[in-house]
């Protein structure tokens, strides 16, 4: 069953981004991006490579510091304080304390190798928060359980396929009790046949009613489980609102040129996947 998101419209945003602006060596990557999120909503980002979509992850979860706007995050001003109309930059150990609070998932897995799932999971409530190991462990057991891998808590990450690691990965984000998860093209990575499975677990985690801003090519995850798509091309906003009117519907014509050119790798693969 879905769920009701309805009771979130007058709530104050999650997560709102106003005019954020970013560059490396001279180049604009973000052109003045605005965004909300409410809690509990889906927001996917489509677009093609370069278009500025991990870089506005990062900036949200301060892997890069932002040149320009704001960006608050449960109504807490990322990477700043404001004191007399002047930003002043939070020390490491206060952005520490705010990235906490959100997980993310990234293309590559990045688990520890030398640790099991379950001891890949634990490791940072444990290192971070100050929780009790065996309370940690029990939760790990939990979590493993949720992303399907309850029978793979002592395998290592060489063990495991990438589906299967990529699923340790997102437990290992749940762990840290976020409140906003961030998912950067997180089955880019994997073989075809790999990818329901950790697209499986994110619909569960929809369903949850956990808040999400998903980078993703799956064209059905953002057809059938976003609530908002936001399709950025050349680090600007070109075209927003709901997977109906996005996706089946694009108004401006960078929308329409890449979602034809999604389907057409969309057939192409099911077709090489049909050769003998």
């Amino acid at each position: 069953m879905a769920v009701d998101r309805s009771r979130t419209e007058g709530e104050q945003p999650l997560v709102r981004a106003v005019n954020v602006m970013k560059s490396f060596h001279g180049t604009e990557v973000l052109k003045g991006i605005d965004l909300d999120v409410r809690r509990g909503q889906v927001v996917v980002l489509l677009g093609p490579s370069g278009s500025g979509k991990t870089t506005l992850l990062r900036c949200i979860n301060q892997l890069e510091a932002i040149d320009g706007g704001r960006i608050w995050v449960d109504g807490d001003l990322v990477g700043y304080r404001e004191k007399d109309g002047h930003l002043h930059h939070l020390t490491d150990k206060q952005v520490a304390a705010q990235r906490r609070d959100i997980g993310m998932v990234f293309q590559r897995f990045n688990l520890f190798p030398h640790m099991t799932a379950l001891q890949n999971v634990a490791e940072a409530p444990v290192q971070v928060k100050g929780v009790d190991r065996k309370h940690a462990r029990e939760r790990a057991v939990q979590l493993l359980e949720q992303v399907g891998l309850g029978d793979k808590p002592d395998a290592y990450p060489a063990q495991l396929s990438g589906g299967q690691q990529q699923r340790v990965a997102i437990a290992r984000a749940l762990a840290m009790d976020p409140k906003l998860m961030l998912f950067d093209e997180p089955t880019s990575a994997l073989d075809p046949e790999l990818v329901g499975e950790v697209l499986r677990v994110m619909r569960d985690l929809a369903q949850q009613g956990m808040t999400m801003i998903v980078v993703t090519h799956e064209m059905g995850f953002a057809r059938d489980v976003a609530d908002h798509v936001v399709f950025m091309d050349g680090g600007v906003v070109v075209e927003e609102g709901k997977p109906k009117d996005v996706i089946r519907n694009p108004q401006h014509e960078r929308t329409k040129s890449f979602l034809a050119r999604m389907r057409t790798e969309d057939e192409e693969e099911t077709t090489d996947a049909q050769k003998p």
